[in-house]
């Protein structure tokens, strides 16, 4: 197998180690994952892929471009494409990639990782909040996302929630202008650090977060919830 996707990477090897003999660049975890590097997510190498012959390249829709899928399928090899835009949407398909993949069984992660999301949303005030993915130029979660979806389960009101595009371009003074309760600034894709984002936003309440734990859909979904309440409180202004 080859995946092109960090979670999957992640949830492919901790659950079915050995099997994968290929991953992107970007994909870090686990840490010690000895596969074949194949590119970037955006720009894997087609032929390297194709060279590795994998009996099935697992994808995703938002991540992976068409036109690279596409060309491993005119090379002869299985591709499954998968959708994630919430979490319940995340255990669906993390089971199927997961059975496509061999496994007999559901993992012990994943049934905890969905247990730990079966909680209701904390009974408080929502907090509302915007969350920058990228500067130069500013960028932020819209509407439709798997981490806007993360956010809401636990208590926090995304203010571009509801715009039409998923990753707006967003000029900075309107994001100070729409005076957030929170600003969250995960470390990827994005790296923002306490020395670049939170000085952007004088007088706003800023939290650096994971982004790993934030946007990704993997073993790390059975942790998210407490690591992104602790990063969430321990604000900077």
């Amino acid at each position: 197998m080859v995946s092109l996707v960090p979670s999957l990477t992640e949830a492919v090897a901790e659950t079915l180690p050995g099997t994968l003999v290929g991953a992107t660049d970007w994909c870090s975890h686990p840490a010690d994952l000895d596969v074949t590097r194949v590119g970037g997510t955006k720009n894997p190498a087609v032929d390297r892929i194709l060279a590795l012959a994998p009996d099935l390249v697992i994808a995703n829709e938002e991540e992976n471009r068409a036109p690279d899928l596409d060309a491993l399928r005119a090379g002869g090899v299985e591709v499954l494409v998968t959708v994630v835009r919430d979490v319940p949407q995340a255990f669906r398909e993390l089971a199927r990639v997961l059975t496509a993949c061999g496994a007999r069984s559901r993992p012990r992660w994943l049934d905890e990782a969905e247990e730990t999301w079966s909680a209701p949303a904390p009974a408080r005030p929502r907090t509302t909040v915007v969350v920058p993915i990228w500067r130069r130029p500013w960028m932020v979660l819209g509407g439709d996302t798997f981490a806007g979806d993360v956010l809401d389960r636990l208590g926090f009101e995304n203010l571009y929630g509801t715009h039409p595009e998923r990753y707006p371009r967003v000029p900075l003074q309107d994001l100070v202008d729409a005076s957030p309760g929170l600003v969250v600034l995960p470390d990827e894709p994005y790296r923002f650090t306490a020395a670049d984002g939170p000085e952007a936003f004088p007088g706003l309440s800023c939290a650096l977060v994971s982004g790993r734990h934030l946007t990704w859909y993997g073993p790390s979904l059975a942790e998210a919830p407490r690591v992104l309440a602790e990063a969430l409180r321990a604000v900077r202004r």
